[in-house]
């Protein structure tokens, strides 16, 4: 299905990160430039699949983690375009007074949400910059869904490698504002130990033609980005490795770990 609507300020020729995601999970809501990019990245490294279907099954498990533990406030930054798996999905199959808010910068990706959450108060979407923390929080979608004074998770999931720029700071102003009780979830790109110097090219390629490069983080440096929270076991590790679930170990050893580290902190009550 091709993407329609009032596009006008979006250029077609120019790929987009949360498009060429969708078009790896095999979504809808995309470019032919865009298709043609996960394309290129699929045949310079064919595991790239699986790598974004890994990282979509660590978000169901990480707000499954959290339902569990109370949880019933979400804010999604950079959630990127609908597919299967959506986290207003999961919350709401567990805990019908779950609240969830999406942000994303991507105009086509907030249309679309917007579309499917259309008559759902329970939950909205925000276009914003996931930098600009104060916007995010004074929006009305935000002041209507979140009440700063109870838990809420916030998840960056798949989206702080395209931040050029140290996004502690940022994680700092949510934190700042947050409840004790709530927690924050990541998962982060590195580079593979094995990239091939053409899966390499593609990367570089990307780069060169969207507005959202990829900077690549080791794990040192995304346990850093929980400077604040009490990180939770098992740490940060492959994200493929968080709490799997029956049968991950066993494609874990086909195919050998995804290069996305993961974890989930937790933040404590103020001393």
């Amino acid at each position: 299905m091709a993407v329609t609507g009032d596009f006008s300020g979006i250029d077609p020729g120019r790929p987009s990160a949360a498009r060429v995601y969708d078009a790896m999970l095999d979504g809808s809501s995309n470019f032919e430039v865009d298709r043609a990019l996960a394309r290129q990245m699929l045949a310079a490294e064919p595991r790239a699949r699986r790598w974004a279907y890994a990282n979509r099954a660590f978000l169901r498990r990480a707000v499954g983690f959290l339902l569990d533990e109370g949880v019933r406030q979400f804010v999604d930054l950079g959630s990127g375009l609908p597919t299967v798996g959506n986290v207003h999905e999961i919350v709401h199959g567990y805990r019908l007074d779950g609240r969830v808010v999406y942000v994303d910068v991507d105009p086509i990706a907030v249309a679309h949400s917007r579309l499917l959450l259309a008559g759902d108060e329970r939950a909205g979407v925000v276009c914003a910059d996931i930098r600009d923390v104060d916007a995010i929080l004074a929006d009305p979608v935000t002041r209507r869904l979140v009440d700063l004074d109870e838990p809420v998770a916030f998840l960056a999931v798949a989206v702080l490698h395209f931040i050029a720029q140290n996004p502690g700071p940022m994680l700092t102003g949510f934190r700042s504002v947050a409840a004790p009780g709530s927690y924050l979830a990541v998962s982060h790109l590195t580079t593979p130990g094995d990239l091939s110097a053409d899966a390499a090219e593609v990367v570089a390629d990307y780069n060169a033609r969207t507005a959202t490069p990829l900077t690549f983080r080791g794990r040192a440096e995304v346990a850093g980005l929980f400077d604040g929270w009490q990180l939770l076991a098992p740490g940060v590790v492959p994200v493929d490795e968080w709490w799997p679930e029956p049968g991950d170990l066993e494609e874990l050893e086909a195919h050998g770990r995804v290069p996305i580290w993961a974890g989930l902190g937790r933040l404590g009550p103020a001393v």
